[in-house]
């Protein structure tokens, strides 16, 4: 598999995952040819000045994502499954930090993430800033379940011009790591896409990249396979626990 699957550890490891590791459970991309963004425009439905131009334009555009992310026929594919097993199995620090807003690694059964760009079941009031789980759609009418306030709910998702979330927690994960895996990134969405240097850096750690196609920051990685995330993914994942004598 290479270096940094072969060599024995148990260290600290911080996975990144983005769009990529979702797509094959049927979740739509943003920057592909077919991708969100070539359909809706994001200045309209992912910023604070969009919200604030037409607030039922970006509500139904979560509304909508919401639907398809609770249909029957989105679940956690085998790249999900295999980084929730490595958590549960590996012996040392983990860390999966997910630009995806989606609730698949959740389901998959990953306990030790964070959502840097928020997440699409849950909403946030304006008014008291608390953070609710919600699954319904939302209008501009809907009162907030804490303050009760109307029309002060938002998606809970950090839209551009916004400051990512737990960027702390993920800052001190990355100076202590020994592994870094980026898996399913296009490597031009920052702070995201500059972790890795962050990790070579200050933690020289080995770093790794699972994705379909290099990103933009390939060449900052010292292993790279490329293929499926069901396929690659899981692969890595075994091999990884063999070296540090987690079994097959």
């Amino acid at each position: 598999m290479g270096k940094a699957a072969a060599r024995g550890t148990s260290g600290a490891i911080v996975v990144l995952t983005g769009a990529g590791i979702s797509r094959e459970s049927g979740i739509a991309t943003f920057r592909d040819a077919d991708g969100i963004w070539n359909k809706v425009r994001l200045e309209d439905v992912a910023t604070p000045e969009g919200f604030a131009r037409d607030p039922g334009l970006v509500l139904d555009f979560y509304n909508q994502r919401r639907r398809e992310l609770q249909s029957a026929d989105i679940r956690p594919n085998a790249a999900h499954l295999a980084l929730a097993e490595l958590e549960q199995r590996w012996p040392g620090e983990f860390l999966l930090v997910t630009q995806n807003i989606d609730d698949l690694h959740e389901r998959a059964g990953s306990r030790r993430l964070v959502h840097m760009h928020g997440e699409l079941r849950k909403i946030t009031c304006l008014a008291c800033h608390a953070v609710f789980t919600w699954t319904s759609d939302l209008d501009r009418s809907t009162p907030c379940p804490g303050c009760a306030r109307p029309g002060r709910l938002r998606p809970h998702i950090v839209w551009f011009g916004e400051r990512p979330l737990h960027l702390d927690e993920i800052g001190r994960a990355l100076e202590r790591c020994q592994l870094f895996i980026s898996i399913g990134t296009s490597g031009n969405v920052y702070p995201a896409a500059g972790f890795v240097e962050v990790a070579r850096r200050r933690a020289h750690a080995r770093t790794v990249e699972l994705n379909l196609e290099p990103s933009q920051g390939a060449s900052l990685f010292d292993e790279a396979v490329y293929g499926p995330a069901t396929e690659v993914v899981p692969a890595f994942c075994r091999t990884l626990l063999a070296g540090a004598g987690g079994g097959p």
